[in-house]
């Protein structure tokens, strides 16, 4: 029985303050939440990818390193080696992002953020989660700012069961990044798009653009 695992988390915050600067007294104009999808085979691979930059920049091994504590070398080497990552295994492991553009996101819709974050996660995945007979998902709890919970999971599985007709058995197994290397490599990731669209910044994003299943909403 084919199987998944797939570890997300997300860069941004689903705050709705837009007259002043980010990170200035306002929100981020975007939010991003990236997944990595990886087979049971093939789901120590990426956190070897971790470990190697935490030995490379010689990062205190006691403290998660954040991609907003990175600095550019350190991101473009995260990305030359994802790209690496996927290039090896392309039958194994795959990379899924969404991006809302937040500014054009509706008043009603906005009144009910867990909504939209719900909503984010299962047309970012649904297709990746349906392939298999059983998908194992592993959220960071810290990241999600909102009361999703067992939503979330309900949320998914009736999606893959009625509107996909498919008989995937889906576990929810949220787990601080902080403890999960794999957890962190997602943060990455997250970390680059969110970079690309929010920041304007794209010398990592041109290195794994291509490679990444990209999804855009509220993109006007």
């Amino acid at each position: 029985m084919p199987s998944l695992i797939v570890y997300l988390d997300e860069s941004g915050d689903l705050g709705w303050s837009f007259d002043r600067p980010y990170r200035a007294g306002g929100s981020s104009r975007h939010l991003t939440i990236s997944s990595l999808a990886v087979s049971p085979a093939a789901k120590d691979y990426p956190k070897r990818v971790i470990r190697k930059l935490y030995k490379k920049f010689k990062w205190d091994t006691k403290v998660e390193k954040k991609w907003s504590d990175m600095n550019q070398i350190e991101r473009n080497f995260f990305a030359q080696k994802a790209l690496e990552l996927l290039q090896s295994n392309p039958q194994s492991i795959n990379y899924h992002s969404i991006t809302v553009k937040k500014e054009n996101v509706q008043q009603h819709i906005r009144s009910d953020a867990n909504k939209l974050y719900n909503y984010m996660i299962c047309l970012s995945l649904i297709d990746e989660m349906s392939r298999y007979d059983n998908v194992t998902f592993v959220p960071d709890p810290r990241s999600i700012k909102v009361q999703s919970g067992n939503s979330l999971h309900d949320y998914l599985l009736t999606q893959l069961w009625f509107e996909r007709g498919v008989q995937t058995l889906l576990t929810t197994n949220p787990m601080p990044s902080d403890q999960c290397l794999s957890l962190q490599f997602a943060d990455m990731l997250s970390g680059l798009v969110q970079h690309h669209f929010e920041d304007g910044n794209s010398e990592a994003w041109n290195i794994l653009n291509g490679q990444i299943q990209i999804k855009k909403l509220f993109f006007r």
